[in-house]
């Protein structure tokens, strides 16, 4: 459906494909599901940032309550907070691109 998509629109789509790929019939994940995945699926992003107070804050509410679930929109403002605090956002900031 979306071939003809933007890039963005195409992300967006992905990571919904990601978490609907790995929900339960409830189309939630548990927070250990959450953690598992992020740790595999956004490495990228997450990793060298153990130390940082915001990232061990995000991952230790994983931990907490691991009965309790995240829904999709939670899940996506997890994706959006480790992004906005990722050393590779700067990275990918700092990249010069020419067309």
């Amino acid at each position: 459906a979306l071939r003809k998509g933007s890039d963005l629109e195409k992300a967006f789509a992905t990571a919904a494909l990601v978490y609907n790929n790995h929900a339960d019939p409830e189309n939630k994940l548990s927070k250990s599901e959450t953690k598992s995945l992020l740790q595999s699926q956004f490495w990228h992003f997450i990793q060298g940032q153990e130390n940082k107070p915001k990232y061990q804050e995000i991952i230790s509410s994983l931990d907490e309550e691991s009965e309790n679930k995240i829904n999709f929109e939670d899940f996506m403002i997890l994706l959006v907070s480790l992004t906005l605090m990722s050393d590779l956002l700067q990275e990918i900031k700092n990249v010069k691109t020419t067309k």
